[in-house]
């Protein structure tokens, strides 16, 4: 970075750090809601996007205020100190290097779920003179790992980070004031800073975001046919398979298409897997087949047993009391608050309505040592524990 970027990048630091005014090029659910999160934290902050409607609605639910700019595309405003770019994927790296060039004294920072192919982009624009060395080192490529099946400014809220892991990706030449500034963002947010190589971040969120998009699409596109009477058995479990695969077509394909690197060796390890599953379900009989069934359904177990718990810390196992509750304004949160009354801490919550009737099964996650004593309370109650 140079001198006088370092100088200006500095003016108008807000309180939590972050260079201002933040300048937010692309209004779609990720970068409305950084607005809207940065807004709430007093930060000024202006949006742009080439779909007037989308800025239209996030200037409307308050995740800052239209940039202006003049004819040539330049902010009439004062030059951003943050820039950052929640662009579509497949054009992040051009909309990057457009910012560096374009503020010569602002941070730049983008959001896409893909580093390499990002930071790839900015190298070539420096092999090819359009960008200088100090210009590409003010850039740092980050990810939030939050997001939503829903997409577009409507579905954004400023919360949508809180707890939520956000990988910094710095190259030995990233300057220490764009990696300051990649932080404060996340902070600001409540999210908490991961720093990783752009490698091994690309080759995580293969397997632990791409792979299980790929595979709750495939198994949801199997239910296209399905007739309605075998749908309407459907539970959670489906519902939890298939959550995913109601997200936008045309974002994965440019998510897919751009880690198709990494993603690539995950599919060929689920195939083989697949395949061993169909031999041994071709003669189930056969010896050994039922052992290997077992197998692959234990080997899912560890893979589970292994995801991280409630707030990212291990994995524990929690006791499960089950509430039917009627299907009526105000019973969950009546059943909350009797649960609230016996001091025991509420670890995950669930909700499945049952089929046919209109009640629903509350699951409620506490700690073992203290599921009797909450059974009890309940039932006393008089809530239909199960």
């Amino acid at each position: 970075m140079s001198a006088p970027a370092e100088s200006a990048a500095a003016l108008g630091d807000g309180p939590a750090g972050i260079p201002q005014p933040v300048l937010v090029r692309g209004t779609g659910l990720l970068g409305t809601s950084i607005g809207i999160g940065l807004s709430a934290a007093g930060v000024d902050v202006r949006l742009h996007d080439p779909s007037h409607a989308a800025l239209a609605v996030a200037a409307d639910i308050r995740a800052g205020r239209p940039a202006r700019l003049d004819a040539e595309g330049d902010d009439l405003d004062a030059a951003p100190g943050l820039v950052v770019v929640a662009a579509p994927p497949d054009v992040t790296a051009d909309v990057v290097v457009d910012s560096l060039r374009r503020w010569p004294a602002a941070v730049v920072v983008d959001i896409a779920s893909v580093k390499e192919a990002v930071a790839a982009g900015v190298r070539a624009a420096v092999d090819e003179a359009r960008l200088a060395p100090q210009d590409a080192d003010r850039y740092l490529g980050t990810h939030p790992m939050a997001g939503s099946e829903r997409s577009g400014p409507v579905a954004a809220r400023g919360t949508l980070f809180t707890q939520a892991p956000w990988v910094l990706c710095p190259t030995d030449t990233t300057h220490p004031g764009a990696l300051a500034a990649g932080r404060a963002l996340a902070r600001t947010l409540q999210a908490t800073p991961y720093r990783m190589a752009a490698r091994a971040h690309d080759e995580s969120v293969a397997l632990i975001s791409h792979l299980p998009q790929i595979a709750a699409s495939l198994v949801a596109s199997r239910l296209q046919d399905t007739p309605d009477q075998a749908l309407a058995l459907a539970g959670n479990g489906l519902r939890d398979t298939t959550r995913i695969a109601a997200s936008d077509p045309q974002l994965w394909v440019q998510i897919l298409s751009g880690n198709a690197g990494r993603i690539v060796p995950a599919l060929h390890g689920l195939r083989a897997d697949l395949d061993r599953l169909i031999r041994t379900l071709e003669d189930p009989s056969a010896p050994g087949a039922r052992l290997d069934m077992a197998q692959l359904i234990a080997e899912g177990n560890a893979g589970r047993a292994r995801v991280p718990g409630k707030h990212g810390a291990p994995p524990q196992a929690f006791a499960v009391v089950t509430v039917i509750v009627d299907d009526a304004p105000g019973q969950i949160a009546a059943l909350l608050d009797e649960v609230g009354r016996t001091d025991v801490n509420v670890e995950d919550l669930r909700l499945e309505h049952a089929s046919g009737h209109r009640v629903g099964m509350v699951e409620i996650s506490v700690l073992p040592g203290r599921r009797d004593e909450l059974v009890a309370a309940l039932t006393a109650a008089g809530w239909k524990v199960v």
